[in-house]
């Protein structure tokens, strides 16, 4: 899957009598390979879009195109195994189950799926690439912040997806974690070639981007190609 196309892209939520507006009539296209940052203060709907992106959510006006197919227009199950098939998704909060070691959570995505692969030999495979060969038996409790986000990391790389869509990772993390947390999916996404939504409100990290796309109040206020190497 090489392109996502949002066209008239808008998301309202009620509640309370009152309707609240996330996304405003949104068009942008992302081609694999990009590594891509949304910058934008708290609000701005960044967060929203990329949910509507990763098929988590449905969009109240316009359509999202994955290779001109309307994926969010299909069953559940057709929509749940688009996402498990092309998409993963890396979060502030780790999602980590504190009763699984580091090789047992990166294998969850996999617990109900036939794959074409050995599931043990890839989770340790992914384990490697982010660079916790020695921390597959370590519970949660026993990592580090950043070590934690390497584990998630390695849990949305599994199933080989096409696109990573990372909202803010680096957002419970020190600046030099932050980093190295920025680093890895800059190398994933030119080793591997998947492409990357970088959600976040550090402008220092956006700015190491391919291209950058500002938000505010639910609308994009630019779409920018970066000078970053």
């Amino acid at each position: 899957m090489n392109v996502i196309a949002c066209e008239n892209l808008t998301k309202e939520f009620e509640g309370d009598g009152t309707k609240t507006v996330a996304i405003n009539n949104v068009n942008l296209s992302f081609n694999k390979g990009e590594f891509t940052a949304i910058i934008g203060s708290s609000g701005s709907g960044k967060s929203t879009l990329l949910s509507l992106i990763g098929t988590l959510d449905k969009p109240s006006k316009g359509t999202i195109t994955y290779d001109t197919e309307e994926i969010l227009s299909k069953s559940k199950n057709k929509i749940a195994d688009f996402r498990f098939q092309e998409i993963g998704f890396i979060f502030q909060q780790f999602h980590l189950l504190p009763t699984l070691t580091s090789l047992e959570n990166v294998l969850t995505p996999l617990f109900s799926r036939k794959v074409p692969y050995n599931k043990l030999e890839r989770a340790k495979e992914v384990l490697k690439q982010v660079g916790l060969s020695d921390k597959m038996g370590a519970l949660p409790s026993q990592l580090s912040g950043g070590q934690q986000q390497r584990v998630a990391i390695a849990r949305a790389i599994i199933h080989k997806p096409s696109w990573l869509l990372a909202d803010e990772p680096t957002g419970n993390l020190d600046t030099e974690t932050g980093e190295r947390i920025y680093s890895l999916l800059k190398e994933l996404n030119e080793v591997e070639g998947c492409g990357i939504l970088f959600v976040t409100h550090d402008p220092a990290l956006a700015s190491k981007a391919n291209r950058i796309i500002s938000m505010k109040d639910s609308v994009v206020l630019s779409d920018k190609v970066s000078l970053a190497p």
